[in-house]
């Protein structure tokens, strides 16, 4: 079940006090929905005539705000905070107490004009602001804070602030309430893919698992002219190139074991899988499964290879803050004598919109030499294109209770590399320093990455938000 398209939705406390002109308040209310309504944010707000001005100051206000924020609660995705003057602090921290949303809060405040510091124009928000956070840090309520201490709502800057938070939100309330697919067991030889359900489970993050045989078993009942699995076949072959040599009877497999695993996928409400790839679907059906796996990545559902379901998790966590198809890579070889570079590599499973450039699908490499290629059939290959960007990983560390991960940016070059299957050629600063860190702290060798710059948005959400241990490599 891919990540829903609907809008963000942000709960909304303009702030106020009485001491000032109130009617900055309205103003600041009427110019903050008419940022979001630009940006296509939706949006939970007080009606205007049920407090004064339509924001929050008493006790009252607060439990009005916070009644109607939690008849919403299924549909907040975090809280705008605004203050256009200085704002009451306990209006602001009861709401959110009362309301006990435990999603993102956002704090802006509004400046002040040199030319209008008199009674009726003066705002110090700049000074109510520190109050509200405050509140807030004895309360226990993390909150985000802009990137200037004031902003004008009507600004860049502000604007900036918004869509950074709409992705928080994402990553927070998407893994909160994700469900991830163990489809068969792990490989005995990888104990490096270990990992605590309930750990994940505490984050709100639920597994869902199922024997491979069961998969194998109703991809085997499909009719081969289902309409489905004709579709499929179809959908397959105009996926990638698929060299001739390849048997029409190998595309069909696929297809059906797509078609059993997609199924299986949306009977469950699973959002991402971590999958079973070898040996046993190559010996007992006959295709390997990173077609299906990338098939799925591509349509907003990202699978991880070697029931890596922590991998799984950090691939869904890239989507979400990054709105692409992520990618799930090994931390691999050196790429000769330059000490910031290396190549990460999968068999592989790379879905077609993360390797940005042609795809083949044929076999796998390295199994097909001991399995056999006609089993071995499905494997994406190519070179990911040159571009930006980011690498996520949280791993379950059952030796200390937590959930920790590790974080950072860098490039995809257009470096040769003649190695066969999905690869990618990776320049990051300071990557011994990296490579140092995962060692000594005892990450997997597994990495997801996605084609853009997206870092900040996943080490607020991260760290802030779920709680987590968080590496940032800079």
């Amino acid at each position: 079940m891919k990540p829903p398209d609907r809008k963000v939705t942000f709960g909304l406390i303009v702030g106020t006090r009485g001491f000032f002109n109130p009617r900055l308040a309205q103003e600041g209310r009427r110019q903050l929905l008419a940022k979001l309504d630009a940006l296509g944010c939706s949006h939970v707000i007080v009606p205007e005539n049920a407090t004064a001005y339509g924001a929050v100051e008493t006790l009252a206000d607060a439990r009005k705000c916070a009644e109607l924020f939690h008849a919403h609660r299924d549909h907040i995705d975090g809280i705008i905070v605004t203050l256009p003057n200085f704002g009451d602090e306990l209006g602001v921290v009861q709401t959110l107490d009362l309301a006990r949303l435990h999603v993102p809060v956002l704090v802006q405040a509004s400046p002040d004009r040199l030319d209008a510091v008199d009674v009726s124009g003066r705002r110090d928000a700049f000074c109510g602001k520190l109050s509200v956070c405050n509140n807030l840090y004895q309360y226990g309520i993390p909150f985000t804070d802009t990137r200037e201490h004031t902003s004008d709502i009507d600004s860049a800057s502000f604007e900036g602030d918004v869509t950074f938070f709409a992705g928080v939100c994402r990553v927070v309330g998407g893994l909160r309430k994700a469900r991830v697919g163990a489809i068969g067991a792990r490989p005995a030889a990888f104990q490096t893919v270990r990992f605590s359900e309930k750990l994940l489970q505490d984050s709100g993050i639920t597994v869902v698992p199922v024997d491979l045989s069961e998969i194998i078993a109703r991809a085997q009942r499909l009719d081969d002219q289902a309409v489905q699995v004709q579709q499929k076949v179809t959908e397959i072959r105009e996926y990638g190139r698929i060299p001739a040599r390849v048997a029409d009877s190998s595309v069909l497999k696929q297809a059906k074991l797509t078609v059993a695993i997609e199924g299986w996928m949306a009977e469950n409400e699973l959002h991402a899988s971590a999958i079973q790839c070898w040996t046993s679907i190559q010996n007992n059906y006959g295709c390997a499964t990173c077609l299906s796996m990338s098939l799925m990545g591509q349509k907003g559902m990202p699978s991880a290879c070697e029931v890596d379901v922590a991998g799984a998790v950090s691939m869904y966590a890239l989507l979400l803050a990054s709105g692409q198809a992520p990618g799930f890579l090994d931390w691999n070889n050196n790429y000769g004598d330059d000490s910031d570079k290396c190549v990460c590599t999968h068999c592989s499973n790379f879905p077609k919109g993360f390797m940005g450039s042609p795809i083949e699908i044929s076999e796998l490499d390295l199994l097909g030499e001991t399995l056999g290629k006609d089993k071995c059939f499905g494997a994406i290959k190519g070179h990911v294109a040159p571009g930006p960007m980011t690498y996520f990983r949280i791993s379950t560390d059952d030796r200390r209770g937590r959930i920790k991960s590790y974080l950072g940016e860098g490039h995809f070059t257009d470096d040769p590399f003649g190695m066969d299957g999905g690869i990618a050629v990776c320049k990051v600063e300071r990557l011994r320093g990296l490579l140092g860190h995962l060692c000594r702290n005892g990450f997997e060798h597994h990495v997801a990455m996605a084609r853009t710059h997206c870092a900040d948005v996943l080490q607020e959400a991260a760290s802030k938000y779920l709680g987590w241990d968080l590496y940032r490599h800079e």
